[in-house]
């Protein structure tokens, strides 16, 4: 594994997906190499525009969508004032990025394995299905609010299939939770393997299921970060009884270095 390293990166190219409106609010933001020697699908990157000068001093944490032989892949959205300044970045322009970071998920090429996103947390399964050794015991369920035009969507499909609900009324949020709840009692039959990423709400339900029907599940958290190296303990999580230092059961541990990815039994939500 890579130890973390510091790097300046050039855009390549800033790709908007769907439409919101009159603009685009999610974006492919593909740049140069960064040298590391390995990463894992699940860990995530510190980003930070040399264009934010003085105005915007912390770094914003990405998760790595897919890194290839010539190229580190980003997605966000843009929700504040750091995204929507990265949403103007142009070829060319450099941005310092601190990586790759936190623990990634768990790849076992012969477990049957579930993954579970919802919104956002469709973007590590990118490289996880492109890094898979054997795509063919892996499927996805996803679930979203906004148009699936909007998220990478055929980059996980092309590898392995890929069942979306889109959330339009409470009805359909209680059929997302049913088929939830469907998908993981067939895994745990299976004694497969159950990868999540999304929201807290969505998090809290799979953690909940976990935990009623015994499935081996990990939660990947997208907690807030400011320094994404464990100084600022602003992303902390509380450890249950199972974590496996006994010094630190019942306590907080940090989101940035001890996950973003945890067994769903080591974590409370």
């Amino acid at each position: 594994m890579s130890q973390p390293r510091s790097c300046r990166l050039t855009v390549l190219d800033l790709v908007p997906f769907g439409q919101t409106g009159q603009e685009s609010r999610f974006f492919a933001l593909r740049l140069t190499h960064p040298q590391w020697e390995s990463w894992r699908p699940g860990q995530f990157v510190m980003l930070r525009p040399t264009s934010f000068g003085l105005e915007i001093p912390w770094a914003r944490p990405l998760g790595i969508c897919h890194m290839t032989a010539r190229h580190l892949i980003c997605f966000f959205q843009v929700q504040g004032k750091g995204t929507r300044r990265m949403a103007g970045l142009k070829a060319g322009d450099t941005v310092q990025a601190w990586g790759p970071l936190g623990n990634g998920f768990a790849v076992e090429p012969d477990t049957p394995t579930l993954l579970l996103a919802g919104g956002m947390g469709i973007v590590p399964f990118v490289g996880y299905v492109n890094e898979h050794p054997k795509p063919w015991n892996v499927t996805m369920l996803f679930g979203h609010r906004e148009p699936i035009s909007c998220y990478p969507v055929d980059s996980i499909n092309e590898h392995v299939p890929l069942d979306s609900l889109r959330e339009h009324t409470p009805g359909d949020l209680d059929n997302f939770i049913f088929s939830l709840q469907e998908r993981m009692r067939e895994y745990a039959e299976q004694k497969g393997l159950v990868l999540a990423c999304g929201p807290l709400p969505f998090l809290r339900t799979v953690h909940k299921f976990a935990r009623e029907l015994n499935v081996r599940t990990q939660l990947s958290l997208e907690n807030r970060m400011a320094c994404g190296v464990g100084a600022c303990l602003g992303c902390v999580v509380r450890t249950t009884q199972a974590w496996p230092v006994p010094s630190r059961r019942g306590g907080l541990v940090q989101t940035c270095n001890q996950g973003p990815v945890f067994w769903a039994e080591h974590i409370e939500l």
